[in-house]
């Protein structure tokens, strides 16, 4: 089948069918995280996250689908010198637990609200990638008095799908096809991700490949297939009117995931742009040239620069 090319499928853990025979769970096979992990409680949900640096400002980091909090080490890195830096692995995804639920926006959001409160967090600016962008939007339209600024990277949701369109992508992506992906698919769908893929992402395809022996794996190949679902049936083309915060849009200008070139071939990047701008009050869209979906990760040093400019300004 013709290769989607769309965001729901970034970064899939692409792995064999889950093993019954194994017991460790996905936190002690995956390889160590740039920075020390912690872990809260919400409710009955183990949350696992990273926190770096004491500035006065919190950059509240939402990575993509099939992604974890480490997929931020590369803006951590710079931005905790200025800023209180969190990112937190969602639920079904990472160190984090991975509950039967509803992998919504709404779901997403909720947590993300609830991590905030936990954690007393002050002065936050929400950093969403991907899916962790369309769960952003959410968040901002839903919890709008709880963060001070909004940044979307590469967000999804901006772009819209029929519903006959997303009955197809449902019925293709399934625990079944997320779970048996052969080694040599993790890798073209990686690719994908990226204009030029720098050669520390063999990290993250190491580890997609290694989780098949997790005990939780059919947990989290389910939260895949769940979250592709959440972000078909919840839509949040409607709350970008509502989004009333100061918000960055950022954009690799050789995204190959956003717009989906099988559904939607005609758009371009730029559509999708304007997309952002004419329907969010105030918003500024920016394009990183050279990059790909996985933008924060290939161009560190100019998205850095970007989200800097971006939360200094008055």
């Amino acid at each position: 089948m013709k290769q989607f090319g769309i965001l729901l499928i970034i970064t899939l853990f692409n792995t064999t069918l889950f093993s019954q025979n194994t017991k460790k769970p996905m936190k002690a096979i995956l390889s160590d995280y740039n920075y020390k992990t912690h872990s809260t409680t919400l409710d009955s949900l183990e949350i696992s996250y990273i926190k770096e640096g004491k500035g006065e400002k919190t950059l509240l980091f939402a990575h993509g689908l099939s992604s974890n909090s480490d997929a931020w080490s590369k803006n951590i890195a710079v931005l905790k010198k200025d800023y209180t830096c969190i990112a937190l692995d969602l639920p079904g995804y990472g160190k984090s637990s991975k509950p039967e639920a509803d992998y919504t926006p709404s779901f997403f959001a909720k947590t993300l609200h609830q991590f905030i409160k936990k954690l007393d967090l002050k002065n936050v600016i929400l950093i969403g990638h991907s899916m962790g962008g369309q769960a952003s939007i959410k968040f901002a339209a839903t919890y709008p008095n709880t963060i001070d600024k909004l940044i979307l990277v590469a967000p999804a949701g901006l772009e819209q799908f029929s519903e006959a369109n997303g009955t197809f992508m449902k019925a293709y992506f399934t625990l079944e096809s997320v779970a048996s992906t052969p080694d040599a698919q993790i890798e073209k769908n990686y690719a994908l991700n990226f204009y030029e893929q720098p050669e520390d992402v063999s990290k993250m395809v190491k580890d997609r490949k290694s989780i098949k022996e997790a005990s939780d794996f059919e947990a989290h190949c389910n939260a895949i297939v769940s979250s592709i679902s959440g972000m078909l049936d919840e839509p949040v083309f409607k709350d970008l009117e509502v989004v009333s915060l100061p918000t960055l849009v950022l954009f690799g200008d050789k995204d190959a995931l956003i717009p989906n070139r099988y559904f939607n071939p005609k758009l371009t990047i730029e559509d999708v742009g304007k997309i952002a701008s004419d329907h969010i009050k105030y918003v500024k869209v920016e394009y990183v040239k050279d990059a790909g979906h996985f933008v924060q990760y290939e161009k560190p040093t100019e998205v850095n620069t970007l989200i800097q400019q971006f939360v200094n300004e008055k």
